[in-house]
């Protein structure tokens, strides 16, 4: 982000602005609704500047501000669309400590003000570092269609009751009181958050629960969306290795997001450490999400993890996820079965945990057979051979995805008898699926019209 967003404290505080025309009027219509002192100079300022003084909304001074006027101020806007005499403006703020924004000049200010969605003390603010004024205009219509008028004064009412909610335990007994106040039926009065906390406070808490979430294989919009619900509910995250990072940024923020990933032939968590953390938050009330790559039910240790929790009785549940074959499959627009071309198809591994992993290799070297190979990339020459050694022929094709969906994905199209050679010469580093007898789509070019005769 080139430009942070942040809410500044205003009560106290004095936001100067230079300039009188309809670039101020705009700038103050939106700073009026701030606590701060609103200062403008202006040696002509239009009608409405001079009724808003007249009305103490904010004062106005005719004439062009000085440096001991940024004395105490927080922020400060040049819009007298006239360059040198606003970077005059900015750099007598800048020499007090002041941060300017010289309106329409992206490059010249030291912030820049969002579309804003006012529901006070609701505010949402959209931000494009002015790249896309069209985009946060769309934005903030589609938010302002979403968020009833209401929401301001519910929240007021919200914002005074706190002191009384600190009667619950902190954490999630007081998450679900307000998640229950804020989206939840009923009235949104004083009097119904009497009656909600007094019921909250007599039910047992909520027991502590483990659900087992497929991340898919990486692209966010490929969640479910009840995956993508937990994420947003869940106290603890505990996610394997090749969870993507934008994924993880979908957990709440004041969740505990732990790093419990294995990686084969290299260094990981042992399992009994990772069921004994699922078990340890479970237990102590915590809705904890296992978050796994693509999905739970596909080469995720799940039977195990599900046997640890099972012993606990904790509750728990399993949320599928897309898994990485059926993501790389539609990146190469092929099926996985095929009618003429194969009847079945096989999801394995390259390796276990005795090491690389056999398989029916016969069955697996047949002609049209297609087969997903997770986990396969150190295996790769133990593979070839096996195929080669079980008659599989030297120019089956063979795809390896890196990355699938992805942004970085890569595409690496080989065959078997040049698949190590090939992988080794892509220097591919992350997760890769290899799928054998199957190839990128290709459309076959349009036969060409012949020429007219004459």
């Amino acid at each position: 982000m080139q430009f942070y967003p942040i809410f500044l404290a205003t009560t106290g505080r004095r936001i100067l602005v230079q300039g009188g025309d309809e670039t101020a009027v705009a700038k103050l219509r939106l700073l009026m609704k701030s606590t701060a002192t609103i200062e403008v100079f202006a040696e002509n300022a239009v009608q409405d500047i001079v009724d808003w003084a007249d009305e103490g909304r904010l004062t106005l001074h005719n004439r062009l501000a000085t440096s001991e006027d940024f004395e105490n101020t927080l922020i400060a806007y040049a819009a007298m669309d006239d360059n040198p005499v606003d970077q005059a403006f900015a750099k007598l703020g800048r020499e007090q400590g002041v941060l300017v924004n010289i309106v329409d000049n992206l490059h010249g200010s030291d912030f820049i003000t969002a579309a804003l969605v006012d529901r006070d003390p609701v505010v949402v603010a959209i931000g494009t570092e002015g790249a896309a004024p069209v985009v946060a205009r769309h934005i903030k219509a589609k938010l302002e269609e979403m968020l009833p008028t209401s929401l301001g004064e519910q929240t007021r009412i919200a914002k005074d009751f706190r002191p009384h909610a600190d009667a619950l335990p902190d954490g999630r007994p007081r998450r679900d009181f307000w998640a229950e106040y804020h989206f939840g039926p009923g009235d949104k009065t004083t009097a119904a958050l009497h009656a909600l906390l007094d019921r909250h406070l007599k039910e047992e808490p909520r027991p502590g629960r483990v659900d087992f979430v497929g991340a898919g294989p990486g692209d966010p919009e490929l969640l479910t969306l009840k995956a993508r619900r937990l994420l947003d509910e869940a106290d603890v995250v505990i996610h394997d290795r090749l969870i993507s990072q934008p994924i993880l940024e979908l957990c709440r923020r004041e969740a505990l997001v732990i790093d419990a990933g294995k990686e084969g032939f290299g260094p990981s968590t042992p399992q009994d450490a990772i069921h004994a953390l699922m078990i340890g938050y479970g237990l102590k009330g915590a809705q904890v999400v296992r978050l796994k790559s693509g999905d739970p039910t596909v080469f995720g240790r799940l039977d195990e993890e599900l046997t640890a929790i099972r012993a606990t009785g904790l509750a728990h549940s399993v949320v599928p996820g897309i898994t990485a074959a059926s993501a790389a499959a539609s990146t190469l627009q092929q099926s996985l079965t095929s009618r003429g071309r194969n009847s079945d198809f096989r999801l394995i591994t390259g390796h276990d945990m005795e090491g690389f992993a056999d398989h029916d290799w016969q069955s697996l070297a047949r002609p049209g057979a297609v087969t997903a190979i997770y986990m396969g990339k150190k295996a790769a020459r133990f593979i070839q051979g096996r195929l080669l050694m079980h008659g599989a022929a030297s120019d089956t094709p063979i795809t390896a995805i890196e990355n699938a969906s992805r942004p970085e994905q890569r595409v690496l199209v080989s065959t078997l008898e040049t698949l190590t050679t090939d992988l080794s010469d892509a220097g591919m580093t992350g997760p890769v699926l290899i799928f054998t007898g199957l190839s990128p789509y290709r459309a076959t070019p349009a036969p060409k019209r012949k020429e007219a005769e004459t």
